[in-house]
């Protein structure tokens, strides 16, 4: 058998169908975003406490992960099941069209990850140990 007719295996076909799982969720997960994204926003406007601001803010982190993770399960359906074991393959997958779209969703959406856990959450203030 040559290099072409390699087929992937059991364990990329595993792989495979848990990505496909993950892929599937995206649509909800990116809605759940935009629900923790607008109701931060809410509660800045409102100007809730400091308690209330962060845990909002882990909420939307906790969003953002899941669809990030959701995202790049479906750049990794996208290229296929021999993209798991075959770099060259998955080199060349990650070129077309319809990849490259989910390839720069799952990046924005990492970037907006970051940026949030960088600016976006807010700091509890320490409290002392006696009191």
């Amino acid at each position: 058998m040559g290099l072409f007719g390699r087929k992937g295996d059991e364990d990329d076909r595993r792989r495979l169908g848990e990505d496909r799982e993950h892929a599937a969720r995206l649509p909800e997960l990116m809605e759940a975003v935009a629900t923790a994204e607008s109701a931060l926003a809410a509660a800045h406007e409102e100007g809730v406490g400091v308690e209330e601001l962060n845990r909002l803010g882990k909420v939307l982190d906790t969003a953002l992960t899941d669809a990030v993770r959701a995202a790049y399960a479906q750049e990794r359906v996208l290229v296929g099941e021999r993209g798991y074991s075959d770099r060259i393959y998955r080199r060349k997958r990650l070129a077309r069209p319809e990849v490259r779209v989910a390839t720069e969703r799952a990046e924005r959406l990492l970037t907006a990850r970051e940026r949030h856990r960088l600016q976006g959450v807010e700091r509890v203030p320490r409290r002392p140990a006696g009191v």
